[in-house]
């Protein structure tokens, strides 16, 4: 399985930007996946989630100005980030969740593929 991300550039606070994660070796209609994001000097930070069914999840932090989706036929997942703020600043990284654990969380050991990231810097 390979997870890749793509999309992530350096805007200026306000702007938007459209992260993309595009999987092989998998079927997205099965899978429930996430969004993680690290900036330097701080802790993981799960970002959203969504379902095998649709269901969506966010961090207080992002609630309102990030949409999760995912496009089955493509095998693609999505994050549109709009109304970016510097504190928006990290890599950002896609994740597989275990199919066995239930309804997707935030718990980082049950998400069992992860890509290598995408950096998103945002200047004030």
């Amino acid at each position: 399985v390979q997870l890749v991300e793509s999309g992530g550039d350096s805007v200026q606070a306000g702007g938007s930007l459209r992260l993309s994660c595009a999987a092989s070796g998998y079927t997205y209609s099965s899978l429930s996946l996430g969004w993680f994001r690290q900036a330097p000097g701080k802790e993981h930070e799960g970002v959203a989630t969504i379902d095998s069914d649709g269901s969506t999840s966010y961090a207080d932090s992002v609630k309102g100005r990030f949409t999760i989706s995912k496009d089955n036929a493509k095998n693609t997942l999505y994050l549109q980030m709009n109304s970016l703020k510097p504190e928006d600043t990290a890599m950002y990284h896609c994740a597989v969740y275990d199919a066995y654990a239930g309804r997707c969380s935030f718990r980082e050991d049950y998400y069992d593929y992860w890509g290598p990231g995408t950096q998103v810097t945002v200047s004030s």
